[in-house]
C-alpha cells in the first residue's frame, strides 16, 4: 500500500515514526492527527487513507514498539548462552533505556493509563504484549529452574514495570543494578523454594 521512496522510508513509517515520537514524549490524547499530519509532513487524505482513526494508529504504534521489545529480548536470549545472563542483559539493557534523555517510562503502561475500558483496541495490544512477557519470563524461569516459572514470571513482570516507572520519576542511573539484584533475589529465591 505505500511504498519507499528512493530507499527511504513509506509513507506509513514517517506516519508512524512521527506518531512515536509525539505519543511518547507528550501523551497520546494531548497529540492531534493535526500535529502527527505536520510533524509526517502529509496531507490529511493520506494520512486517514493510512489510518482510518487515530485509536487504529494508537494500535500500530504499540504494536510496533511492542515487535521491538520482542525482537530485543529474544536477541538478548538467543545470544547470551543462558538465561541467567539473559536477565543480566535485560536488567542492563532497561537501566540503559532508563537513562535515556527523554525517557518517559513503559509506552505500555502509559498507554493504559489514557485508555481506561479494558476492552478498546489499544488496552488489548497491551494486555497481549504482558502476556508475552509474562509468557517468556515463564519460560526464562523453567530454563533456571526454577520451582513455580508462573509465580516467578509475576514477580519478574512487577519488577520490570518497576524500574520502567523509578527510571522515570527517581534517579535512573541505579535502575539497571538495582533490577539486576532484585531479579537474582527472586532466582535464587525461587531455586530454593521446596513445592508445597
Amino acid at each position: 500500500m505505500s511504498t519507499p521512496t528512493a530507499g527511504g522510508p513509506t509513507t506509513r513509517d514517517r506516519i508512524l515514526d512521527a506518531a512515536t515520537d509525539l505519543f511518547y514524549a507528550l501523551g497520546i490524547r494531548a497529540v492531534s492527527a493535526d500535529r502527527i499530519i505536520e510533524r509526517a509532513g502529509i496531507t490529511k487524505v493520506t494520512f486517514y487513507r493510512h489510518f482510518r482513526t487515530k485509536d487504529t494508529l494508537v494500535v500500530a504504534y504499540l504494536e510496533r514498539q511492542a515487535a521491538w521489545e520482542r525482537q530485543a529480548l529474544d536477541g538478548v536470549r538467543a545470544t547470551a548462552g543462558d538465561d541467567a545472563e539473559a536477565l543480566r542483559r535485560f536488567a542492563h539493557a532497561v537501566g540503559t533505556e532508563t537513562c535515556r534523555p527523554g525517557f518517559r517510562g513503559c509506552a505500555f503502561i502509559n498507554a493504559a493509563a489514557e485508555y481506561a475500558d479494558p476492552d478498546s483496541p489499544v488496552r488489548q495490544v497491551v494486555a497481549e504484549h504482558r502476556a508475552w512477557y509474562r509468557q517468556t519470563f515463564a519460560a526464562m524461569a523453567g530454563q533456571l529452574g526454577m520451582t513455580d516459572p508462573g509465580q516467578a514470571a509475576d514477580e519478574l513482570m512487577m519488577l520490570r514495570d518497576g524500574a520502567m516507572l523509578t527510571g522515570y520519576l527517581d534517579d535512573p542511573s541505579r535502575v539497571g543494578a538495582a533490577l539486576e539484584r532484585a531479579i537474582f533475589a527472586v532466582v535464587d529465591a525461587a531455586r530454593t523454594a521446596q513445592p508445597a
